[in-house]
């Protein structure tokens, strides 16, 4: 089991150069977990895809579909004690401590690419390339 933030998840469903390594963590761990706010997130995410006209509705629906059938039983409603906490001893946004609060809850690590997140909490999080190291 992982946390995954919704870059990574924007990753694997939406093609870019860092899909592949997505695709890769899928297989080398499928048991992805995320707080509940990566929902929001990933709409965000698709919004400006639909908005550009890179992706449409029915796209974008399709990939949403997926990507909630996938997280099917592993979303994860976080106290906003624990993540307040965090925020107040770092220098990322609620909404990161979120993902951060819940691999620590699980005692697991955190997939992300987000270099805020990464040096912050090094103890807890792995990039897509350090997980496969």
């Amino acid at each position: 089991m992982i946390v995954v933030d919704t870059n990574i998840i924007s990753y694997f469903y939406i093609s870019g150069d860092k899909s592949q390594l997505a695709e890769q963590l899928l297989l080398a761990d499928s048991d992805w977990t995320a707080p509940i706010l990566w929902r929001s997130e990933f709409r965000n995410v698709l919004s400006q895809y639909l908005r550009k006209n890179i992706l449409a509705f029915d796209e974008v629906l399709f990939t949403i579909q997926q990507a909630e059938k996938l997280l099917t039983d592993n979303e994860f409603e976080i106290p906003s004690a624990h993540i307040m906490q965090l925020v107040s001893s770092s220098n990322c946004s609620a909404y990161d401590c979120e993902f951060v609060a819940l691999a620590q809850y699980l005692d697991v690590t955190l997939v992300t690419e987000d270099k805020k997140i990464l040096g912050e909490f090094p103890d807890i999080t792995k990039s897509l390339k350090s997980y496969f190291a």
